[in-house]
């Protein structure tokens, strides 16, 4: 009798639909359909089927943090409501927020799921389609392709959230004692401002940005793996990356799954030199002995120039290394320039305050990787969804829901050997 219950109670989940689950700490979505390969999840995989020790691929905490999800919608969020939220809207300018990546959608959830009238213009130099950054540095590996990896289109999300979305449009200056924002397609006037526009990839003085790769975006994204076509058409291409840490770790173990011989260069001696104490750098070298990775660490890029249609390195020391394709991966920096318009206080970053997240100027918020707090800038995917709700409560008048700054997990996702570090 048990086997046939159990035996029926397989099939009514075979055939149930498939579900989505989110993490409450980052705000990563597992999908039952997609699963999480690399982390040992096939496709198909329920959500109760998920082994209690499994983690998530983006922030490391574990299944008890997440919770079943559903992408909300403008309708479901009226429904739900239980009152009015204090803001008024009556001719109100409202909340414009600078960036759409992970940090400013959830920006527009976190404002919608608290009042779904508020007035919300998300302003992007990018199309504003959702995806998750993170996972462009094991698309190869994974045989993902590229359009697969948007969940949903900037202009769809909008429509759901009831947002207006400016795409392609460049934030240029904030005139903070008018309360407004210069683009390229206009002024905007708001009574609170958010920037989520997050950090640029650095480029060392050495590195033309003409001659080098700098990826953060999926545009940049596409535009690499266009250049390096497909390795069973055109052959494998030499690349060299500058900068061993966690991206240009994360590039150099995908690219060479993909078939293409790397050169993975650094000043320190390891790679993740930040986290020598795990032991991280030796556990990658190890786990990239056959692959078609040359790790040279303790030099510095003293020149990059082209040389018969291919770039050619040259080291302080001397060495040269030669390549079609060359990425710098040294770290990231904040763009200061919005910041210098309004006149916000700068530290490493934008200024916020730990709790509020309010800058110098109590009439702009910033989050993500923009932010320093107490001269900490604030880079890894956990802390956006609390960074989100803070300041949301704050802005709507809600509950206070303070930010609490936390030691970030960091996952490294090289699939040769996926670490999780502190």
């Amino acid at each position: 009798m048990n086997t046939s219950l159990n035996t029926i109670a397989a099939a009514v989940q075979a055939l149930a639909p498939w579900q989505q689950f989110i993490c409450d700490a980052c705000g990563y979505i597992y999908n039952e359909a997609d699963g999480d390969p690399d982390g040992g999840l096939a496709p198909g995989t329920r959500y109760a089927d998920i082994p209690d020790d499994w983690a998530c691929p983006l922030c490391g905490v574990t299944k008890a943090d997440f919770t079943p999800y559903t992408p909300p919608s403008l309708d479901a969020l009226r429904a739900g409501m239980t009152g009015s939220a204090s803001v008024a809207t009556r001719g109100a300018a409202g909340v414009v927020i600078v960036g759409a990546g992970r940090a400013g959608w959830q920006m527009a959830e976190a404002l919608r799921a608290l009042h779904t009238e508020l007035p919300i213009t998300l302003v992007t130099a990018c199309t504003g389609d959702v995806y998750d950054k993170p996972m462009l540095s094991i698309a190869m590996a994974r045989s993902t392709a590229l359009d697969a990896m948007v969940k949903e289109s900037g202009a769809a999300a909008a429509a759901r959230l009831n947002v207006r979305l400016l795409s392609h449009t460049h934030a240029v200056r904030i005139c903070a004692d008018t309360k407004q924002l210069r683009t390229t397609r206009g002024v905007l006037r708001f009574d609170r401002l958010v920037l989520a526009h997050g950090a640029q990839a650095a480029l060392p003085a050495t590195l033309p940005a003409a001659m080098c790769w700098r990826i953060n975006h999926l545009a940049a994204y596409r535009k690499l793996r266009a250049a390096l076509g497909q390795v069973d058409e055109t052959g494998p291409k030499d690349v060299t990356i500058v900068g061993a840490g966690l991206i240009g770790s994360e590039l150099a173990n995908d690219l060479a799954l993909g078939g293409h011989r790397i050169t993975l260069l650094d000043v320190q001696a390891e790679p993740l030199a930040r986290w020598s104490a795990e032991g991280a750098g030796t556990q990658l070298l190890d786990a990239w002995k056959d692959l078609a990775i040359q790790f040279v660490g303790g030099v510095q890029v003293a020149q990059l120039e082209q040389v018969a249609g291919r770039y050619r390195i040259t080291t302080t020391c001397g060495q040269r290394f030669a390549a079609d394709q060359v990425i710098a991966a040294a770290g990231l920096a904040t763009p200061p320039r919005l910041a210098q318009s309004a006149d916000l206080k700068w530290d490493n970053g934008i200024s916020v305050d730990p709790a509020s997240l309010k800058t110098s100027n109590e009439h702009i918020h910033a989050m993500g990787d923009c932010i320093a707090i107490n001269g900490q800038p604030s880079r890894f995917i956990e802390p956006i969804a609390r960074q989100a709700r803070a300041i949301a409560a704050d802005i709507c008048g809600a509950t206070p829901a303070p930010y609490e700054p936390r030691a970030a997990v960091v996952r490294v996702k090289t699939t040769s050997r996926p670490l999780t570090l502190h």
